[in-house]
């Protein structure tokens, strides 16, 4: 089984659902895959969770066995966009 979660943080959530993806995120863990993409930090997180705590357990639940590809530079998609 496998969860994707693309373009991570692009929409702020409101408590009950942050609450809601702590909980998907639970199941998932040790259990399940899980992809993310997103060009948000971890220590911006709080910014779309608004729960420290929370925040800091599903970053916990994630990073754990985890195995993260970093890429750096321009966007991809602007490099190859029709308006330069």
């Amino acid at each position: 089984d496998l969860l994707i979660l693309d373009e991570w943080g692009y929409l702020p959530l409101h408590q009950e659902g942050a609450r809601l993806l702590f909980d998907i995120i639970s199941t998932c863990y040790e259990t399940k895959s899980v992809i993310i993409t997103t060009n948000i930090e971890f220590g911006r997180w709080k910014g779309f969770l608004f729960d420290e705590k929370l925040t800091a357990a599903i970053v916990d639940r994630l990073v754990h066995h985890s195995h993260m590809l970093i890429f750096t530079g321009k966007s991809y998609r602007m490099m190859n966009s029709l308006i330069k």
